[in-house]
């Protein structure tokens, strides 16, 4: 049996968002799992071969990469259970919404953080959305960022389970390398997973001491 059980962002339609706002996170685990997002995506890219200010900049953008996610307009519907259908429509709306609200500045921040915000969900496979992009037509910025949201939001602990252990969350990514997620990004995120680890700790340290 595949170790997913069809419960974790790689096999969700929502993605790691799904994992995270689906069972009501707190606005600090949400705050600091941005945090610790944009510091893997600067990491990753760098292994990646992006240059330092390029790094800097994903990680600058990769925390707003869910911003899409909160509808003013839905507080104002009639409060019943969604059919999965209006579910679905919801939650595929989403990343254009991010990527409208991002995109009316010219700055290059939130031009990158607009694409992110737009293509995150998109999968390797071409099943993700809303563009169903394929391969590397998706921008390598939202791969990058794909595959350290859906690490970082495994291995959080939450109140509805405990954190996955960091062998079986590597173990998740590699299953999905090629239908969910870039292969190459995959591999170098395996290849470097010590550090990235030990990066993610450290971040969740301060963040912990500022508390």
């Amino acid at each position: 049996m595949p170790i997913l059980a069809n419960t974790d962002c790689t096999a969700t339609p929502g993605g790691a968002a799904a994992l995270m706002t689906g069972h009501a996170a707190t606005p600090a685990e949400m705050g600091a799992h941005r945090v610790r997002l944009g510091r893997l995506a600067e990491a990753l890219a760098c292994r990646l071969g992006l240059d330092g200010d390029a790094a800097q900049l994903l990680r600058l953008a990769a925390p707003l990469h869910d911003v899409g996610e909160t509808d003013a307009a839905a507080a104002f519907e009639p409060d019943w259970p969604l059919t999965a259908a209006e579910e679905r429509r919801r939650r595929q709306a989403q990343p254009e919404r991010g990527a409208a609200l991002l995109s009316h500045s010219r700055l290059p921040l939130f031009a990158l953080a607009a694409e992110i915000a737009l293509h995150h969900r998109e999968r390797w496979d071409g099943s993700g959305y809303p563009q169903g992009l394929k391969g590397r037509a998706i921008p390598l910025s939202a791969r990058i960022v794909a595959v350290v949201d859906c690490f970082d939001a495994l291995t959080m602990r939450r109140s509805f389970r405990p954190a996955r252990a960091d062998d079986v969350a590597l173990a998740m990514l590699a299953e999905q390398a090629g239908t969910a997620f870039d292969p190459e990004v995959v591999d170098a995120f395996l290849a470097h997973a010590p550090a990235l680890i030990a990066l993610r700790d450290h971040v969740a340290g301060g963040q912990a001491a500022l508390r």
